[in-house]
C-alpha cells in the first residue's frame, strides 16, 4: 500500500462488488512494479506492455474469485509470472536481458533519476542502472525470477516460493546465489 489508503485486499473486494474507482487505485499502486518486473524479465518494452495489459485484464476478470489467503501482491505477481511464462511458451523465443537496447536505457533513466538531479549525476545513475540491468540479465533464469519478484514485488521469501512453486530453502538459495552473482558482476563495473 503506497498511498496511505485502504489495503489492496479491501480495494480488490470493493472492485469485485462493482466499484471501478477501487480498480484504478490498485492499478496506480502497482503498475510500475509489475511493468518493471515484466520488462526486466522479457527485455522488450512492447512485450512487457502487452503482458501488462493481459495481467490487468486477468485481475479485472478474476477479482470476484480473489481469496485473501495471501497478500494481493502475491496474487498479482503470480498472475504476472504466469502470463510471462505463457508468452514465452507461445513465442518459443527467449529474449535475453543482455541485449539492453536504446529504448530500455531511456526507461531505466526515467525510473532511476531523481527530479532535479544535475546532468552528471543523471549520467552516473543511468550508467549504474544499465550495469545493474545487464548484470540481472546474466543471472540464471530461476535466480533472476526470484530476485525480481522479491525486489519489484516487495515480497517475502515465503511469497516468492509460493509464486514460483519452489520450497522455501530453494528460493532462499536462489536469492543468495543471485545476490552473490550480482555483487561479483557489479564489482567489475566499479
Amino acid at each position: 500500500m503506497t498511498d496511505g489508503g485502504e489495503s489492496d485486499e479491501a480495494l480488490i473486494g470493493r472492485y469485485a462488488r462493482g466499484d471501478a474507482a477501487a480498480f484504478e487505485l490498485l492499478y496506480r499502486r502497482h503498475e510500475m512494479r509489475i511493468w518493471r518486473y515484466l520488462e526486466r524479465n522479457v527485455g522488450n518494452r512492447a512485450t512487457a506492455d502487452e503482458l501488462m495489459q493481459e495481467v490487468w485484464f486477468a485481475v479485472a476478470r478474476d477479482a470476484v474469485r480473489y481469496e485473501p489467503t495471501a497478500r494481493f501482491t502475491t496474487w498479482l505477481f503470480t498472475i504476472a509470472r504466469n502470463r510471462m511464462i505463457d508468452s514465452n511458451r507461445m513465442s518459443r523465443r527467449q529474449v535475453s536481458l543482455e541485449a539492453v537496447g536504446y529504448e530500455a536505457e531511456s526507461v531505466v533513466a526515467q525510473l532511476t533519476t531523481e527530479p532535479g538531479v544535475g546532468p552528471l549525476a543523471a549520467v552516473v545513475a543511468r550508467d549504474q542502472a544499465t550495469a545493474l540491468t545487464r548484470a540481472i540479465g546474466q543471472l540464471a533464469r530461476e535466480q533472476r525470477d526470484a530476485f525480481l519478484l522479491q525486489i519489484e514485488g516487495d515480497l517475502s521469501i515465503e511469497e516468492v516460493a509460493t509464486i514460483t512453486r519452489s520450497s522455501f530453502e530453494t528460493t532462499k538459495s536462489r536469492l543468495r546465489y543471485a545476490r552473490n552473482r550480482l555483487r561479483e558482476l557489479l564489482s567489475e563495473y566499479a
